[in-house]
């Protein structure tokens, strides 16, 4: 019972920011499992790896009801997500193999250096002036989209997340208005979390390391408690963000995000290197 407290907690947490910034919440929830993980003892060459794929479990639920919003709305753009969709499926599945290739540092490391990048990117984007043109002339065709969607799957596997931080930003570059980009980032999340979270679930299937109630890599309390809060405290993120300043929340949460990475950097590479 104490054990599911702290996931609730994790994703009470994790809801309340991914609605606070406009983000998925695996940016959160992954270095938040790796620390608890580690309290309960579970083995350090395996907790990250159950963090990602729990992770992205997590996100199959929450991105079916942001899907649904979006569909309502109007905003996605199917005729992208049915031509990135094959991509992403192959390399979210690949994403999980090669997680499952690297070891527990390098894994935590390499999480550590795209949280960095991401905040910084963040940071870049608020400086810069929002692109004018969104009339969709720079999108590719249907092979250059599955592509990018192998890309983004490969990558948003490895990481834990929906792709959002990956896939809103090359749509916005394709001239893809960003309320668009948006909403079908958000419906290109589902399949990277599902063959993703499968992957992680095969690779890790049969490793004597796991503690029960895994399937793999999946790790069902912490899944069960992050689904039940999460859901709930992303809709308080969302009012509390409409009271706040946004550019004020976004280089806030850039912050969080720069710490979280250091943090990562700092404690793996020298295990990497040494």
């Amino acid at each position: 019972m104490e054990v599911l407290l702290i996931y609730l907690l994790v994703g009470m947490g994790a809801g309340t920011i991914a609605g606070l910034f406009g983000v998925g919440g695996g940016l959160i929830i992954v270095p938040a499992l790796v620390l608890v993980f580690a309290a309960q003892g579970i083995e350090p060459e395996i907790l990250t790896h159950m963090a990602v794929g729990t992770s992205l479990a997590t996100i199959i639920i929450t991105s079916i009801s942001s899907i649904r919003t979006h569909h309502l709305k109007g905003a996605v753009d199917w005729t992208i997500v049915a031509a990135m969709a094959p991509g992403i499926l192959i390399g979210s599945w690949i994403g999980g193999m090669t997680a499952d290739w690297l070891s527990g540092a390098w894994l935590q490391l390499l999480i550590g250096i795209f949280a960095v990048g991401i905040a910084l990117k963040m940071w870049r984007d608020g400086l810069r002036k929002a692109q004018l043109v969104s009339d969709g002339s720079r999108v590719p065709g249907r092979v250059g989209l599955s592509f990018a969607g192998g890309f983004i799957g490969w990558v948003s596997a490895i990481f834990g997340i929906g792709g959002g931080s990956l896939t809103v930003p090359f749509l916005s570059r394709c001239h893809v208005v960003i309320q668009r980009a948006v909403a079908t980032s958000a419906a290109c999340g589902l399949p990277i979390a599902v063959a993703g979270a499968l992957s992680f679930a095969v690779q890790g299937w049969n490793n004597p390391q796991l503690p029960e109630w895994s399937s793999g890599y999946i790790y069902w309390p912490a899944f069960l408690g992050i689904v039940l809060a999460s859901t709930w405290f992303a809709r308080l993120g969302a009012l509390l963000a409409h009271k706040l300043s946004p550019q004020l929340l976004k280089n806030c949460f850039a912050g969080l995000l720069f710490l979280i990475g250091a943090r990562f950097i700092w404690l793996n590479y020298g295990v990497v290197l040494g």
